[in-house]
Formats: C-alpha cells, structure tokens, sequence
C-alpha cells in the first residue's frame, strides 16, 4: 500500500530550491511490534537513526527557509518518488538541490523537461558532471533544509509518539506546518544571484 498525502503550496518559489525527505516516526523502536494506532499503514525503514516505524516526510524548501510544497508517503517509499509527480514541484523552477540519493539519470531527465535542474553531489562510481562555482557553493548549503526538519520536529512538534488516531497523526504535522511558516525567523541563505532567463545543463563524458 502506497500512502500519497496531497501536497500543500506555503511559499514562492526563486528559482533556487533544496530537497529533502525525513522520517516521522509514529512510536518508539522498542514499540514498533506493538504499536496500533497506524497499523496496516505505516510501514518500517532503516534510517541512518536506526530502524523506524512511520512515514517520510518529503519537503522542498526555497533560499529563504520558506517551505514550498510537501507530501508524506510511507517509510518504504524512495525519495525520488514525489518528484515524479507533477504536483509536488507546481510552479517551482530553476535549479534544486538534493543529496546522493535523489541521483538518477531518468529523474534528472524528467525534470529538466520541466524546466528545473536538478542538482546533487556525484558517486564515487559514476561519470563526471561539469558544475559551476555557485552550483558548489549552494550544494554545500543544502543543510538549510535539515535545519528546517530539525525546526519542524522540535520547535513545531510535528514528530511524537502520543497519537491517538491516524487522523490525529496527519493533523499534527499539517498544524505544525502551519506554525513553522508563521515563524518571524526561518533559516536561510545569502547569496549572490545572476539574472538569467537560461537553464544550462552540462554533462561530461570523461571518467
């Protein structure tokens, strides 16, 4: 079972966007064999944590810490998955970033025939990839996304262990959602920004 939330627009796009996905987990570990309130509908994941049980919490954020679009999906389901739908990125543009695991020649494809480019560190097993100093720069920057998730989960409490219902579940994160982007400070990133109307893509055949 596939659990797809319809995502919510909070903010504008620049044209520089981050992406990212974070676990919420519905109970504690030692809990997960007996845990009934999501039953037959959370599902559990390793985690760089440790194993959970819950669900993904997939988001993307602009320069300014203001969160553009999000949706929940199962623990299970891959991070590429939301960026495959059109709705996720409505009328966001021009370049995002992700980390490793968002690599993959099709997802990069797609999405630039969408007019964004997606942009992530290289494996160590794969091709070269040309990219300019301000790509570098901004990659490095992609921890402004996590400082967001790390907001959502202790300032705004979107993450706990007390639900009483899935409903209940839902509702708390979109309520802590709401609070963050009433929040008169977000993270965020200063930045020199070159007006271009021209969505450049380089790739380099060399080993």
């Amino acid at each position: 079972m596939t659990l797809f939330l319809k995502t919510c627009r909070l903010g504008d796009s620049t044209g520089i966007s981050f992406v990212d996905s974070t676990p919420i987990r519905v109970c504690k570990p030692k809990r997960i064999r007996n845990n009934k309130v999501c039953k037959g509908i959370a599902t559990t994941r390793k985690s760089t944590m440790g194993w959970f049980q819950g669900f993904k919490l997939h988001s993307i954020i602009n320069d300014k810490g203001e969160i553009l679009n999000f949706t929940i999906t199962q623990a299970n389901i891959d991070d590429r998955t939301p960026l495959k739908k059109k709705i996720f990125l409505d009328k966001i543009y021009g370049k995002l970033y992700a980390d490793k695991g968002y690599i993959g020649k099709d997802l990069m494809q797609l999405l630039f025939a969408h007019g964004l480019h997606l942009i992530t560190h290289i494996k160590n097993n794969t091709k070269n990839s040309l990219m300019t100093m301000s790509d570098k720069i901004l990659l490095r920057k992609r921890s402004i996304i996590e400082t967001v998730h790390d907001e959502l989960k202790n300032s705004c409490q979107i993450e706990h262990s007390r639900h009483r219902s899935f409903t209940n579940f839902l509702s708390n994160i979109v309520a802590g959602l709401l609070a963050y982007s009433f929040l008169p400070k977000k993270p965020s990133i200063k930045y020199q920004k070159v007006a271009s109307n021209q969505l450049s893509f380089y790739e380099s055949n060399s080993g």
